[in-house]
């Protein structure tokens, strides 16, 4: 059986056939976060923004943020080339 059939080889950005559906699915949670927070900020509407006050990183776009930053290890972990564990 093939490295990439039994998900033993190296996680590196030089070989990214070797990526597991679960190294797959960590990669997509941060960019998923973020671009929740994003479109949370953007779909603020004006009302909501003056209760909030100025700042549009309150609520829900502070806890997307957050959320992708707490899951930037495995973006992290390809882009230093060291293999997932």
């Amino acid at each position: 059986m093939s490295d990439i059939q039994s998900g033993t080889g190296d996680a590196t950005p030089e070989n990214p056939a070797t990526l597991g559906i679960a190294d797959w699915l960590c990669l997509a949670a941060a960019p998923t976060f973020a671009l929740m927070a994003l479109l949370s900020c953007l779909q603020a509407s004006d009302a909501s923004m003056m209760c909030m006050g100025a700042s549009p990183l309150t609520g829900m776009a502070a806890m997307y943020l957050l959320m992708s930053a707490f899951h930037l290890a495995p973006w992290l972990r390809v882009i230093s080339g060291r293999p997932a564990r």
